[in-house]
């Protein structure tokens, strides 16, 4: 999935988290549902619910046949019923026993189209949720290598499916413990599978919508992490392993216990040396380029910020080869962003 699609899928779930703020009016028993227009299409009323059959004979023998794991015969049945049964108030459960008999066969994607159907139509049944539960084990199964059918067979892998998947849990149920958990399992996937610039937009995200959480800690060290496996070098761009920097701070800060056991404290030593190596390559690149007044002022700065590194004692030796009229009235800055100067 591309980073716009990413950030697109983002926005939406935003949207929709603010978007739910003036629920549907509820239908007060023994008062049977109006007709409504909706979409440009009219709606027929369904049986009141104080009247409405609360059991069918087929749809019993279909349950049966579901959990004997007959799911080829179960599924014949649950079809004829449906296109059968068109007004029935039932159809929540058909469609809720299809999906199962299709996850069970292995047919995932038709399984989640069949769950898709229930809580479109029917948004206040008693099977919403546990369809939008089994969703997400689908989506799950899939970002775990479980394999699309493809003429009978499990061949085709769906981790792409399997990420929508997700996104369209939380579009379903925003600021739900679901949505929350699906869009972990998002950031996760992303940063297992080493697309690390996803996973720091997914990561953010979650830490932005579920401060609470208690993923929190691990999902902040996980986005350091991520942040940091996007340097790739003193000679590129520092703004990844800058951002790390800051984030592992801050986790130590927060979370000091964790802090130690994932031993941050060296993993910032680490990043510190990759930092002073860019800001003496700074240095000579000013060098090189007769900029010495510049060149000064960046030895200057490796100096005070990094004065235990290898770099810093080379760059006292080197700093104090230059003319006293490039140093003088020079005083580096303290904030890590001086560190894009020069070449990237």
């Amino acid at each position: 999935m591309s980073r716009m699609l990413l950030a697109f899928a983002l926005g939406c779930m935003s949207l929709a988290a603010t978007a739910q703020t003036s629920p549907a009016p509820q239908t007060q028993p023994g008062q049977p549902r109006t007709i409504e227009l909706r979409d440009g299409r009219y709606w027929e009323p369904v049986a009141s619910p104080a009247t409405a059959p609360t059991t069918d004979e087929t749809l019993d023998r279909a349950g049966r046949l579901v959990e004997s794991n007959n799911n080829a015969a179960a599924k014949k049945v649950l079809v004829n019923w449906l296109k059968r049964e068109t007004a029935s108030p039932l159809r929540d459960r058909a469609l809720f026993l299809l999906g199962l008999a299709n996850y069970r066969y292995g047919d995932r994607v038709a399984s989640f189209y069949n769950f898709d159907e229930l809580m479109d139509k029917y948004t206040d049944s008693k099977y919403f949720y546990p369809a939008l539960e089994k969703q997400y084990q689908i989506a799950d199964a899939f970002l775990a290598g479980y394999k699309r059918r493809f003429i009978g067979f499990p061949l085709l892998s769906a981790q792409d499916e399997g990420v929508e998947m997700l996104f369209r849990i939380q579009q379903r149920s925003p600021g739900s413990p679901l949505a929350e958990k699906a869009l972990k399992r998002t950031a996760d996937y992303y940063y297992a599978n080493a697309e690390y610039d996803l996973a720091v937009d997914a990561y953010t995200a979650f830490i932005d919508r579920y401060k609470r959480s208690p993923e929190i800690p691990q999902a902040r060290l996980k986005k350091a992490f991520a942040e940091l496996a996007q340097f790739h070098g003193t000679k590129f761009d520092p703004t990844p392993v800058i951002n790390a920097r800051t984030s592992l701070e801050e986790l130590a800060i927060d979370y000091p216990d964790l802090a130690r056991q994932e031993n941050v404290e060296a993993v910032v030593e680490r990043i510190d040396s990759a930092l002073a190596r860019k800001v003496y390559q700074n240095a000579h690149f000013y060098l090189r380029t007769h900029e010495t007044r510049a060149a000064a002022f960046t030895f200057k700065y490796l100096i005070k910020n990094y004065p235990d590194s290898v770099e810093a004692g080379r760059a006292k030796v080197e700093l104090a080869r230059l003319p006293e009229s490039v140093k003088d009235g020079l005083t580096p800055s303290s904030k890590p962003a001086e560190l894009q100067m020069g070449p990237k």
